[in-house]
């Protein structure tokens, strides 16, 4: 049975909506002005126009943000879920797009983003002239559902059942320092002896000194004397004789300013999955983009 809406009784603007949706989640007026691109007094008026709308007064002040009053909150779930239709909507408008044309966003880990995908995103530039590229280099995996990037190249297997993934190899990455650093320590033989070394770490130390631990060292996390969260960076220091640290085959033994801590050791293997949402998949854009990711990436 049909049930038909009183479309009058909807008396409110949508992007008045989204802009209440936006200050909720960001806290205060200033960051949800900045997730959307807009004044803040822009944003503000918005909002204000929403609970003269609606007759609920929404925010109070709290310190330097805003939190919500009980109507907000009771409202919240509901802006919530019509954001999540805006947003269907958008990815499936995006997915039937047969324009070649048009902007494309691929997030990376910082590692790949800077050394696997410039020559990809040079030969795509030069193929498709009129694509734009976005390259979102973080070790933070973005939403693709939420469209915080297109593509994305990561190191893992996504679980949600709206992503389409492709695992493209495993890509083996070797303990690195500079060759002046490893000399200092007197040229390292077998694992044992690069327990009196300094290592970077990033700000997760523990999981990468258990993962060493497992190969056959013997550290501590008083080994891990420097730590950056940044990969570039810790390549950095590394290339500068400030330890020994972890980077794909690939990139280390092209790095002449440095050798492999410990040639016979194996190497680490990192997965590398190509991933987008099922509704983008249907783009031409996306499609070509990540066919032509997939087959650069799965080169060894």
């Amino acid at each position: 049975m049909h049930i038909c809406m009183d479309w009058r009784s909807v008396n409110f603007d949508w992007n008045r909506a989204r802009a209440f949706l936006v200050t909720a989640e960001e806290g205060s007026l200033s960051a949800a002005a900045r997730a959307l691109g807009l004044a803040q007094p822009t944003l503000g008026r918005q909002v204000d126009a929403l609970e003269s709308e609606l007759g609920v007064v929404l925010f109070q002040r709290a310190g330097r943000g805003l939190a919500l009053t009980a109507s907000g909150l009771e409202l919240l779930d509901h802006v919530r879920a019509m954001g999540d239709a805006a947003n269907a909507v958008s990815l499936t408008a995006s997915g039937q797009a047969q324009s070649i044309e048009g902007t494309i966003s691929i997030t990376a880990s910082e590692a790949n983003a800077a050394f696997y995908l410039p020559t990809i995103v040079a030969k795509l530039r030069q193929m498709e002239p009129g694509i734009e590229v976005e390259v979102i280099a973080s070790n933070t995996a973005s939403d693709l559902g939420r469209r915080e990037a297109d593509i994305a190249v990561r190191s893992f297997r996504p679980t949600q059942p709206d992503l389409i993934a492709k695992k493209l190899r495993d890509d083996p990455a070797r303990l690195y320092g500079s060759k002046r650093y490893l000399k200092k320590i007197g040229t390292p033989k077998k694992p044992g002896d690069l327990s009196r070394a300094d290592f970077i770490g990033f700000d997760d130390t523990d999981t990468l000194l258990q993962a060493l631990n497992g190969m056959g060292l013997d550290l501590t996390p008083d080994n891990f004397s420097v730590v950056a969260a940044n990969h570039l960076v810790q390549w950095e220091l590394v290339k500068h004789g400030c330890g020994i640290g972890v980077m794909p085959e690939r990139v280390g033994d092209a790095e002449a300013l440095v050798g492999r801590a410990l040639p016979d050791l194996a190497p680490m293997m990192f997965p590398i999955w190509l991933t987008t949402h099922q509704e983008l998949n249907t783009s031409r854009r996306v499609r070509m983009v990540f066919d032509l990711l997939a087959e650069e990436l799965a080169k060894a």
